[in-house]
């Protein structure tokens, strides 16, 4: 069993940045490919931006590509989601994911608790 800690997530306002943190509990954590997904009120989970296991060729969403930026540190099984230029449809439950092996499907094997982030206009 894989346990994620999201943090970082809070209020802020437009054109701000945050950064999320997810932590992962296992020794094992550079074997699994690393996600963020996020749901915002009325709308589906969605995946915005992945990492391999390997931290090579990352996928970003259209949405926010350019401006969201996903890095891994193996060292310290911890995956990094840094935001900048946020927009207010950016609001959103942003939650951390873990894949063994790679994102051959969009099921994550374990989620985070979610951690909110509200941009506010």
């Amino acid at each position: 069993q894989v346990q994620l800690a999201e943090s970082g997530g809070g209020l802020v306002q437009a054109g701000g940045s945050l950064r999320l943190s997810c932590a992962a509990s296992t020794r094992t954590f550079a074997l699994y490919a690393m996600g963020w997904f996020r749901q915002a009120p009325g709308k589906e989970r969605e995946l915005i931006t992945a990492i391999s296991a390997r931290d090579d060729n990352p996928y970003y969403a259209d949405s926010v590509k350019g401006r969201f930026t996903i890095s891994r540190d193996n060292a310290k099984n911890t995956v990094l989601l840094q935001m900048n230029s946020l927009k207010p449809e950016d609001t959103a439950v942003y939650y951390c994911a873990a894949r063994l092996g790679s994102w051959t499907t969009l099921k994550p094997d374990y989620w985070g608790q979610g951690t909110q982030v509200t941009v506010s206009s």
